[in-house]
């Protein structure tokens, strides 16, 4: 199973500004942005963590994942939260040619922390070496203010950890970024019937 993602966050979506004003970098001077590629680099990086801790995609993007069978004739779950849309379903041939589905075959059961494709008889099996090849819209917004408050705060604060080591190395989880994120969490239990 590998999932890429589509299309990064553009720049100009990245609170900036927001990140320079948590760090009172413009305190009394004036902003000439040579700071920007540093501010730019420290809260990508503080998406990544936390995208990855939890599991969900802060700003909305297209991902496309590939996987070789599905978990179940009746669903798949999908890696990644909250999914807006199911782009398209594709099975693929060892041969690379590639079959559409039909989306009246199937539909997108919304769920915060495991959303997944439901199939309306049965998800159809790819041939022997083929693969299926899902694309999907995820991500709580298309822009910084949609997402919610606590997990901004926690991307500001993670962030400003970041910025803080840069050249030592020594960046963890900031504190205080664990319990902004855990309620997004997906918690997973193993071994119950």
């Amino acid at each position: 199973m590998m999932m890429v993602e589509m299309s990064s966050v553009s720049s100009a979506l990245l609170p900036i500004t927001e990140l320079t004003d948590h760090l009172r970098l413009a305190s009394g001077f004036a902003d000439d942005g040579s700071q920007d590629a540093q501010l730019e680099s420290s809260l990508r990086a503080a998406l990544a963590a936390i995208e990855a801790r939890i599991g969900k995609a802060l700003f909305r993007r297209g991902f496309n994942w590939h996987l070789s069978h599905w978990q179940s004739p009746l669903e798949q779950v999908l890696p990644v939260a909250p999914v807006a849309a199911i782009d398209s379903v594709k099975l693929v041939s060892r041969a690379g040619v590639e079959t559409l589905l039909d989306p009246a075959g199937y539909s997108l059961r919304v769920d915060a922390h495991r959303p997944a494709i439901v199939a309306v008889t049965s998800l159809p099996n790819p041939s022997t070496g083929g693969s299926i090849e899902i694309e999907l819209s995820a991500g709580y917004g298309l822009d910084w203010h949609r997402i919610p408050a606590d997990l901004r705060q926690a991307v500001l604060l993670q962030a400003a950890e970041y910025y803080d080591a840069q050249g030592t190395g020594e960046a963890g989880m900031a504190c205080g970024v664990a319990v902004l994120i855990e309620p997004y969490r997906s918690v997973r239990m193993r071994g119950l019937g």
